[in-house]
């Protein structure tokens, strides 16, 4: 069994780790299966290089995180069944014909969550006049995720500056452009992008301009509001399908799963360093707080 994680992704990390222990659960345990990973840099290059090499060896599963990784092995590959995780719309992104059944040789897990709650949590706290983006057009997620923030941004009446980093070297300038013109930002599930959340969060509180994110831990970086699906249920529900392939169901008749724990977090320390007061009725709903 075969599985590409871009990078050193502590998501991807983690809904891996899940991935193993339910396939174990489910008599697949290490003594039964020979697991074999790649860890590429976030670049289509690597991502298909990848690919190329699980080719060679013929596995009798391929396991995918994140749309790259999936989109690469689509592309490479058509004989070796695939199933994908931490893939934020399967549809919008073009890897699944539609949700009931992905067609060809691949089914998965979709992370995709309602970004309009998130918007709204925000808004709550306080209304967005100008909403920065920051994003990575040669990743369809990130990019899905920036084109449906601009519909949202239309039927809220705000408007929106976008940056685009398709590489870490640029990140620092889309930064500075960004915070120059927008009262809150956006952090998109992009590798190049997520791996700076830190620097990205820190530079934003230093001009008081509130983070927003779906990454899983953003909240825990700093950032003011996210809304997380689970990488860990995410591991397991991709392993339900993992079994059902290896037992002999084609995975083009199977429906993308997604997960039911989907975390709100509320980061009130940084509430407190952005001199904002959080309402009562925003905490309510809040499946987590960070004091």
């Amino acid at each position: 069994m075969a599985a590409v994680l871009t990078s050193d992704m502590p998501r991807y990390k983690d809904a891996y780790r899940s991935f193993v222990r339910a396939l174990a659960a489910k008599g697949y345990g290490e003594g039964e299966v020979e697991f074999v990973t790649q860890t590429p840099n976030p670049d289509f290059i690597s991502w298909a290089n990848s690919v190329r090499k699980f080719n060679a060896l013929k596995p009798d599963l391929l396991v995918t995180f994140g749309a790259p990784a999936t989109i690469s092995a689509t592309q490479e590959t058509v004989r070796v069944p695939i199933v994908f995780a931490d893939v934020y719309g399967p549809v919008e992104t073009g890897i699944s014909r539609s949700l009931t059944k992905t067609g060809g040789n691949l089914c998965g897990v979709s992370s995709k969550v309602p970004m309009a709650m998130l918007v709204k949590t925000m808004i709550e706290i306080r209304p967005i006049r100008t909403l920065g983006i920051l994003y990575n057009s040669r990743e369809r997620g990130s990019y899905v995720q920036m084109q449906e923030l601009k519909r949202l941004a239309a039927q809220k009446g705000f408007s929106v500056v976008e940056a685009n980093v398709p590489v870490a070297s640029g990140l620092d300038a889309a930064l500075a452009h960004l915070l120059a013109q927008s009262d809150c930002l956006f952090v998109s599930e992009s590798s190049v992008v997520g791996r700076g959340m830190e620097r990205i969060v820190r530079k934003a509180m230093d001009v008081k301009v509130p983070v927003i994110s779906l990454v899983p831990d953003a909240s825990e970086k700093g950032a003011l509001v996210t809304l997380e699906a689970s990488p860990t249920e995410q591991g397991q529900l991709a392993a339900d399908h993992a079994a059902k392939i290896l037992s002999g169901i084609r995975p083009g008749e199977l429906p993308v799963l997604t997960p039911r724990k989907v975390e709100l977090v509320i980061n009130l320390k940084s509430a407190r360093m952005l001199d904002l007061q959080v309402p009562f009725r925003v905490l309510s709903v809040a499946t987590k707080v960070i004091k």
